[in-house]
């Protein structure tokens, strides 16, 4: 995989790449990386959800791009158009509520910091879990 073109299928096989090391990296001990993949798994998968407001050939549209930048989840989640289904979503669904809370916790910023075993173990769990994990949750709109 090249860096060269950051484009939706890139996104969509990175989100599912870095949970899945953050997964082999809880398993071995390493907590802080487990919990700043999982998150960053996310923010991948949130960005995929961006790409498809983008036409091949149309200008960009200047505030899309620079909300595309952030690595703030809620704002991705905003950029990307699924804002509003999540905020259905949290209403019908208390555990992807639950999930969710969880995983907007997570900032860019902490690859600087260390993590519990349990920290990491939770957020990996909202981020995959196959019935209200946020990941397969967008997966159904990326």
């Amino acid at each position: 995989m090249t860096t060269s073109r950051l484009n939706r299928d890139t996104l969509q096989r990175l989100a599912d790449l870095r949970a899945a090391e953050a997964r082999l990296l809880l398993d071995n001990g390493y907590y802080s990386g487990a919990y700043y993949l999982a998150g960053y798994a996310v923010e991948c998968a949130l960005k995929a959800c961006i790409t498809k407001q983008v036409r091949e050939f149309d200008f960009p549209n200047l505030d899309l791009a620079r909300k595309s930048y952030s690595h703030r989840l809620t704002d991705l989640a905003k950029a990307g158009g699924v804002d509003q289904e999540i905020e259905q979503e949290i209403k019908s669904n208390s555990a992807f509520s639950e999930c969710w809370l969880t995983v907007v916790s997570w900032v860019s910023e902490s690859r600087y910091s260390t993590h519990t075993r349990e920290d990491a173990i939770a957020l990996l769990a909202s981020v995959t879990d196959a019935n209200n994990g946020v990941l397969p949750w967008i997966k159904k709109r990326w």
